[in-house]
């Protein structure tokens, strides 16, 4: 883990809430000059911290109102099906987010499909491409809240 210092938590703070300011008035929220903190943006990026910026849709509104989030056990834990695997979760948009798990399950996937009948296709064609012990299908009722924004701490220590 890189240690960052104030004003580089300052930076990875406004930038995680609104991508889109200008570096002026980045600069100006965590207290430097534009050719410092253009410096540091770069070597926040360069060092893989700031990986990207992205606009944050809602999904309901652009035909994604259906979110599923499957438990998957694995059929075995071989090289082969964890590749086999990875490349199957590659290949499918509607993945949103993986995660490899400690405790019953050993993957989740969040999974984002217009409606019911685009996840059975879905389901349908993920289980032709892998083999699983066991698939179980968790279908979300309501968005309570959802962030992209980690608590950095922006106080001096």
């Amino acid at each position: 883990m890189t240690a960052l210092d104030l004003i580089d938590r300052k930076i990875v703070a406004t930038l995680m809430s609104d991508a889109t300011l200008p570096i002026a008035q980045v600069a100006e929220k965590v207290g430097l000059s534009q050719s410092p903190c253009w410096k540091r943006i770069q070597k926040l990026e360069a060092n893989g911290i700031l990986t990207g910026r992205v606009a944050i849709v809602d999904p309901a509104r652009i035909g994604f109102g259906l979110t599923v989030f499957v438990s998957v056990e694995a059929k075995d834990h071989s090289a082969e099906w964890r590749e086999q695997f990875l490349q199957a979760i590659a290949d499918f948009p509607e993945i949103m987010e993986a995660y490899r798990m400690a405790g019953e399950k050993d993957y989740l996937l969040r999974v984002a499909v217009p409606d019911i009948g685009t996840f059975d296709d879905f389901y349908r064609r993920l289980t032709e491409a892998v083999t699983f012990r066991n698939l179980s299908s968790h279908f979300a009722m309501e968005r309570l809240r959802y962030s992209t924004v980690f608590p950095v701490n922006t106080r001096d220590r």
